[in-house]
């Protein structure tokens, strides 16, 4: 796991969830594990590398599993650790954040 020194708790959250899909994989791997062409498909738009990257920052933080079954042709599966399951009331509280203000956010794109 990565540490430095912190001021704010928020600050520990946001640097590891931070970036375009972190969010976006940990929701899906609440589901259940999968194998990385699933998170693939799932996370339409993300490229083979960016994915690749992503987890083993992901793994190195501590917040998913990497699990290797050893057998031919390979079969790897990814899972949320004890710690990514625990962000799953801190996605909650954004969806339900986005639900009840998301209309009142001034896109940046109509900017």
């Amino acid at each position: 796991m990565r540490k430095k020194e912190v001021f704010c708790p928020v600050e520990t959250t946001l640097s590891i969830i931070s970036g375009k899909w972190k969010v976006m994989i940990i929701h899906y791997l609440l589901e259940g594990a999968k194998r990385f062409n699933q998170l693939q498909r799932d996370l339409n738009g993300i490229t083979h590398r960016t994915l690749s990257k992503q987890l083993k920052e992901m793994e190195a933080d501590g917040l998913i599993v990497r699990t290797n079954y050893g057998e031919i042709p390979p079969r790897v599966e990814y899972s949320l650790s004890p710690l990514g399951k625990s962000l799953n009331s801190v996605l909650s509280s954004m969806h339900e954040w986005g639900e009840q203000y998301g209309e009142h956010v001034v896109s940046r794109d109509a900017k």
